[in-house]
């Protein structure tokens, strides 16, 4: 079982901050708690600001055939916004961002993990579901999975050709981070440091 938590208000508005938007809702896992009726009401907000180019409410976006699928019918919106905002885990976050490469893919939840199933991704990547969520920062690459260490505030400089020193079968995640963000024109993003982590428990959750 595991949650997707709404990030802060603040947060969200200043990654949206007078911005078109487009957002991707996924309700697929049933081990998944969403927050449906807070991202219901900060959709709203945007489309009466006149900033919402369209949403979908979907489902296993982690699933890239599927997704890609059911954005197809939706790009004309998807290309007229500025960024996409998805509610999901970290994995549609990803699988998101790796298909739409040249639109900046925001995380709008953290993923917390909670006693019981877990789900289970056929992808490369996956979700540590280690709370605050840190894709926003790195590209929609996370550096908790990507990379051998867990590292976030960048590489270890033990890569050799672009691959990793742990495993050697595995591209190096930050050199991925930083060709991603060079990409979508954020490289600014790096100058600034990490911020320490909200390593909140499940039992702080529930309360």
């Amino acid at each position: 079982m595991l949650i997707t938590q709404l990030k802060e208000k603040a947060t969200l508005v200043s990654l949206t901050e007078g911005k078109k938007v487009f957002i991707i809702n996924c309700q697929g896992c049933k081990e998944v708690r969403f927050p449906e009726k807070e991202a219901a009401e900060f959709r709203k907000e945007l489309d009466a600001d006149g900033r919402l180019t369209g949403f979908i409410t979907t489902d296993y976006i982690c699933n890239p055939d599927n997704m890609k699928l059911r954005l197809e019918k939706h790009m004309a919106r998807i290309e007229a916004a500025d960024v996409v905002l998805v509610f999901s885990c970290g994995v549609g976050v990803q699988t998101v961002s790796e298909y739409l490469e040249n639109k900046k893919v925001y995380a709008a939840c953290d993923t917390i993990r909670v006693p019981g199933f877990q789900g289970v991704t056929p992808l490369e990547y996956d979700c540590g579901q280690c709370g605050e969520c840190y894709l926003n920062l790195t590209g929609g690459i996370c550096p908790i999975t990507a990379c051998s260490k867990s590292l976030v505030n960048g590489q270890c400089g033990g890569s050799k050709n672009g691959m990793c020193e742990v495993d050697g079968d595995m591209e190096c995640g930050w050199e991925r981070i930083y060709r991603r963000l060079e990409e979508i024109g954020r490289l600014d993003v790096l100058k600034c440091p990490t911020q320490v982590r909200n390593f909140a428990t499940d039992e702080e959750v529930g309360k």
